[in-house]
Formats: structure tokens, sequence, C-alpha cells
């Protein structure tokens, strides 16, 4: 098994099993928003919606099985974008050197 292989496994190890572990408070700009009062200010008409809305994977009952598919899936997405990014990028420069 190739290296890329391996540490792609281990990122989908690491996903599913540290992603329910993860902090369910607002994150540090979205605390300080919260906490002067201008966190409404900010929010208003998604202009793109999210497939995995506050990273729990829709459908799933169980929260911390909906939080492990959710890091599961963009571990998967994130991947696969990456790795095609990589393979023009790559194609495209072998043609030109």
């Amino acid at each position: 098994m190739g290296n890329l292989a391996k540490v792609f496994i281990a990122a989908l190890i690491v996903a599913a099993c540290l992603s329910p572990f993860a902090s369910p408070h607002p994150d540090g700009l979205e605390r300080v928003a919260e906490d002067k009062g201008f966190l409404e200010k900010g929010e208003g008409k998604e202009v793109i919606t999210s497939p995995i809305p506050d990273y729990l994977f829709p459908g799933i009952g169980n929260e911390s099985l909906a939080t492990s598919a959710a890091g599961v899936v963009g571990t998967l997405l994130t991947f696969g974008v990456m790795y095609g990014l990589a393979k023009a990028v790559g194609k495209k420069n072998s043609q030109t050197g």
C-alpha cells in the first residue's frame, strides 16, 4: 500500500473517531459577535446552503454518528477535490515542461 493510501486511511479514521469530540461551542469570532451583541447583523440570507449543516450529516438521528459521517464525507470530498486538482496541475506541468 502506498504512502498516499496510508495517509488517506489515517485521515478517514481520525475524521470518523475524533469528529464527535469536536467542541459544540461557537468559534472565537462567533463568540465575540455573540458577546458584543452583533451576531444577528452578520446573519442574513444564505448565498449557498451547506450540504452538511452544523457538521451533522442529515438523516442520521444519532448525533455522534451524524458527526462522524459528516467528518468522513468531508474528508472524502476534500481528498477528492485536492487529488483531482493535483492530477490536473501535474498533467498541465508535464505538458509544458
